[in-house]
């Protein structure tokens, strides 16, 4: 049982201890993505603003090394990149070398043209044939009369045109590597979109690098391995003491009982722990099973011993008896023996029935019984010298044998007629839901202290014993205990009154 409670212990904490591990893993690794993927928008965007001013691809301010900055126009072509970066991947395009744009695309900051008046002193005056007529910059004359200026854009122009010299409000993240100064790495990379002055949209990857989320993750995962074996073991081994203890006073319960077995001495018991727990409890139920066992058995002897007694007396004489006559017949005295030989047959059946009853004999429960109708039957059949007087006030039907039941009443009859002076009563009535069945006489009574003890089996009274037909003490014990089997109860109610109580019948 100790390596079952250790082994099953070591496993579920092994559950919980993994099933743990990995969502602190889990939260660890969003937590630390989460942190990059917000350097890599935040660098993302400090570029984008800068491209979205005007700032020339060559005059960028980039992010420190750690932070690769590619720039992809709208083709997907690589506009600008930062310095050291050799290889990417990631950002939709691995280029790293900026192509050139379209003629006069060249991002210089003013606006496309290469002097202040619009003109780049080529003898074209800067007509591209979209007669354009730039002033500084701030009025700019296109095919389709578009003020480019101040005064917005009125040239016919679709409402979802990206709006110039502005940032993207939302940002693209995604993991990638790239090759700085020949160095490869993992990185997350985010993408913000950005409109220059031209209204050309550019989009700007930045990545953060990845080593220090790969790291912690890496520490953590490899503590969590490296601590979860010694963690185990002193599961294990903490359970098993812990089970050891709590099973050694079991332990101690268990070798008592195999003693008291070994040693048929019921009067031992088993130690009773101070722990107040269920082995405690154990302990205790065990003393009081012992006890009660102690009791039967002893009662069982004490049942044989005086059934051994009470045989051997009829049994004697009759045998002198017979002894006797068979050296002298003519002193044949054929009544006593056959006054012996019913004690005999009646000491027998008694005994028969105790023992029925002391292995649990029930009565029937469909069976009726009118215990009215059982009285006046038992008493018409009896041929007593005392007058019985029998009342009943209504029917009483009650469940159980009707041959137990008469043997109770038999029993209670005779025991009423060995004391009454004169006169026997027998009475029958409802009380709530019982039959109380009541048998007096005007005798002197059963003594206070005596009014338990005479249910006893192989129990008279001194003046029980002064009379030739006093019996051998089991009427009352066997009456109780038919009683009792029938779920009621025999008790002595005043000196001289025997008051049966059984459940009426449903």
């Amino acid at each position: 049982m100790r390596s079952r409670a250790a082994l099953g212990a070591t496993a579920v904490v092994a559950v919980a201890l993994v099933a743990a591990g990995l969502a602190v893993l889990g939260v660890l690794r969003g937590n630390l993505l989460g942190q990059a993927d917000l350097q890599a928008e935040l660098a993302a965007r400090e570029v984008a603003t800068q491209l979205a001013t005007g700032v020339p691809y060559g005059e960028l301010e980039m992010p420190d090394d750690d932070h690769p900055v590619q720039v992809l126009d709208e083709s997907g072509r690589v506009r600008a990149v930062s310095e050291g970066l050799e290889a990417v991947s990631g950002t939709g395009s691995a280029g790293v070398t900026p192509e050139p744009g379209p003629a006069g695309d060249d991002n210089d900051g003013d606006n496309g043209n290469d002097n202040d008046n619009g003109n780049d002193n080529d003898g074209d005056n800067d007509n591209d044939g979209d007669n354009d007529n730039d002033n500084n910059g701030d009025n700019s004359n296109d095919d389709d009369n578009s003020n480019n200026g101040d005064n917005g854009d009125n040239g016919g122009d679709d409402d979802d045109d990206p709006v110039r010299g502005e940032v993207g409000d939302s940002a693209r993240t995604g993991s990638g590597s790239a090759t700085v100064d020949g160095t490869a790495a993992d990185y997350r990379f985010a993408a913000v979109e950005a409109t220059d002055l031209r209204g050309a949209t550019l989009t700007v990857h930045v990545g953060a690098p990845l080593e220090t989320e790969q790291e912690a993750v890496g520490t953590v995962r490899t503590a969590m391995l490296t601590g979860l074996p010694a963690l185990l073991a002193v599961v294990a081994g903490a359970t098993w003491l812990t089970t050891r203890r709590a099973l050694h006073p079991v332990e101690g319960i268990r070798g008592e009982m195999s003693a008291i077995t070994a040693s048929e001495d019921l009067s031992r018991r088993v130690p009773v722990p101070g722990s107040g727990d269920e082995v405690e409890r154990l302990a205790r139920t065990t003393n009081e099973t012992l006890g009660a066992l102690e009791r039967s058995v002893e009662r069982q002897r004490r049942f044989v011993a005086d059934a051994s007694h009470e045989l051997r007396s009829p049994i004697a004489s009759l045998r002198t008896q017979l002894e006797v006559a068979e050296a002298h017949p003519e002193l044949l005295d054929l009544p006593g023996a056959i006054e012996d030989t019913v004690r005999l047959q009646a000491l027998a059946a008694d005994l028969l029935l105790l023992a029925r009853l002391d292995a649990g004999e029930r009565p029937p429960a469909d069976a009726r019984v009118d215990l009215g109708a059982l009285v006046r039957e038992e008493v018409s059949q009896r041929a007593d010298p005392v007058p019985v007087d029998v009342s009943v006030a209504g029917e009483c039907e009650v469940s159980g044998s009707r041959g137990q039941l008469a043997r109770v009443l038999g029993n209670l009859l005779d025991n009423a007629r060995r004391h009454a002076e004169s006169r026997v009563a027998v009475s029958v009535r409802r009380e709530g839901a019982d039959a109380v069945l009541e048998v007096s006489d005007d005798g002197a009574g059963v003594p206070e202290a005596e009014r338990e003890r005479i249910f006893e089996r192989f129990v008279r009274l001194d003046d029980a014993r002064s009379r030739d037909d006093g019996g051998a003490g089991l009427g009352l014990a066997i009456a109780r205990d038919v009683a009792v089997r029938h779920g009621g109860s025999l008790t002595v109610a005043g000196g001289a009154v025997f008051r049966l109580r059984l459940p009426l019948g449903d």
